[in-house]
């Protein structure tokens, strides 16, 4: 399946870097935990990090009910929300032609409260195994009250791009040609480090398998 292009999800910057295939979008999705959700808030922009977790074609964003972009975003309100990537730093000849290897995900939309007790439950599930799996069937589950102060919203995947870059500097012909000055790419990798057990943990637990295996 490929991405169906809305006039504000058509890449015109840089369009040799968009790719079209939706599992291209699944996967930097899956790939992130972060993403940044932006809504108009009293006139203005707001721009904040939040989790997120991904089932089929819709994304589930969480927060405290107290939280003003959720409470904004569950108006009916256009959203947009990006998931970023570094992959390397581009060092060129010359200064104009750095760059960045990135995977970028964009979706426009309208967020969907998610208000029914078991499309919650779901929700809440997604987005806590997609952060740390293993963690719904482990870690104790959230008491009514807890859902109660969890807002939850769902966003349709219908509208999105991707834009991609990799590969080596695009200097010009003459920087090239001159070979002055040395150019390449300094891959970013992330890495998960040693579990740090909570000081106020009374027995000597061992880690658990779904933490140890993400190392």
């Amino acid at each position: 399946m490929t991405l169906s292009p809305t006039p504000r999800s058509t890449i015109k910057r840089g369009s040799k870097r968009a790719v079209t295939e939706r599992e291209a979008l699944h996967t930097v999705l899956d790939a992130g935990l972060v993403c940044h959700l932006a809504v108009v808030v009293d006139g203005a922009p707001l721009v904040l990090p939040t989790g997120y977790g991904r089932d089929g074609d819709t994304l589930y964003l969480h927060g405290s009910t107290g939280a003003r972009s959720l409470r904004e975003a569950a108006t009916g309100v256009p959203v947009c929300v990006a998931v970023t990537l570094l992959d390397g730093v581009v060092y060129a000849r010359s200064v104009f032609s750095h760059s960045m290897n990135y995977r970028a995900a964009v979706v426009h939309g309208t967020a969907v409260p998610v208000t029914n007790p078991d499309a919650k439950t779901h929700a809440l599930k997604v987005l806590t195994e997609h952060l740390s799996p293993g963690s719904w069937d482990y870690a104790r589950l959230p008491t009514p009250k807890e859902l109660a102060a969890t807002s939850v919203l769902a966003l349709d995947l219908g509208e999105a791009s991707v834009k991609i870059r990799t590969g080596p500097p695009g200097d010009e012909d003459a920087d090239v040609a001159a070979d002055e000055r040395w150019a390449g790419v300094l891959p970013l990798r992330t890495a998960w480090g040693t579990p740090e057990p909570d000081p106020l943990l009374v027995a000597d637990r061992d880690v658990p398998p779904h933490v140890s295996a993400r190392r």
